[in-house]
């Protein structure tokens, strides 16, 4: 997927101040990589980041603006992948109620949070791309 680099500034848009944990003794690289696969786990998935990213260009966003926004994703995997994005804290689900439903998805401050890593990882992928 092909995004623009105007997605690439995400920091920008949400306004993060990085700040991170200082791994010091014997332990520190188990201690590191436990973290770090924790912090992937919440990510694996076909369409997290794909969701997240769009999160970022536009803050709040429909049910049915995220299925036109990623047409391969079926329905059923986006409910899927939006609830354990949910449960994991990253995003907010509010339901208006209303008929018919109307359901919005939003980053939690703890999944704005992912911007610098997210923003390092296009930056990571464009070496490559500009490498070919």
């Amino acid at each position: 997927m092909l995004y623009t680099a105007e997605m690439t500034r995400t920091d920008i848009k949400v306004g993060y101040k990085p700040e991170s944990k200082v791994y010091k003794g014997p332990s520190a690289a188990s201690d590191a990589a436990r973290d770090t696969e924790d912090a992937l786990k919440m990510l694996e998935g076909r369409w997290k980041l794909v969701i997240i990213f769009h999160l970022f260009v536009q803050p709040v966003l429909r049910f049915s603006e995220l299925e036109r926004a990623i047409p391969a994703v079926s329905q059923k995997m986006l409910i899927q992948q939006l609830r354990e994005l949910e449960r994991d804290g990253i995003v907010r689900r509010t339901v208006h109620p209303q008929v018919p439903p109307k359901v919005e998805y939003a980053l939690t401050k703890f999944g704005s949070a992912l911007c610098p890593a997210l923003d390092a990882l296009l930056k990571w992928a464009a070496l490559r791309n500009s490498a070919t």
